[in-house]
């Protein structure tokens, strides 16, 4: 069974830094572009970064400046490096990824389950 699973979350305080890790599992044939989303109490659900199977990085206005994400593709494993932590981070912090599960197999969007971050003041 394919999946994605976070994990890094946790409680901080203002100022502090997390890295969050996203790993996938299950067959595989490629991960192609993946993202970090994130999912405050009461708000919709906000894209915050995204990864292309080459390496190209793009960020919102949420995570820009202050996150960083990467990906090991021999890990199969895509990363978020969180510094500065302000109380307004504090969210559910979820993976997404377009995996291929064989050859010529279209792109099929995947979730992780979540991880809490929190950031105390």
């Amino acid at each position: 069974q394919v999946q994605l699973v976070e994990s890094g979350g946790g409680l901080v305080q203002a100022g502090g830094s997390l890295r969050l890790s996203c790993a996938a599992s299950g067959s595989i044939f490629s991960i192609n572009a993946m993202d970090w989303y994130r999912q405050a109490p009461g708000k919709q659900r906000e894209l915050v970064a995204s990864i292309t199977s080459g390496g190209s990085t793009s960020y919102t206005d949420s995570g820009k400046g202050r996150f960083t994400i990467s990906r090991d593709n021999a890990k199969n494993t895509v990363y978020l490096q969180m510094n500065s932590l302000k109380p307004e981070d504090t969210a559910v912090y979820y993976c997404h990824g377009y995996l291929q599960l064989f050859r010529g197999d279209i792109n099929r969007s995947y979730w992780g389950q979540g991880t809490q971050v929190t950031v105390s003041s």
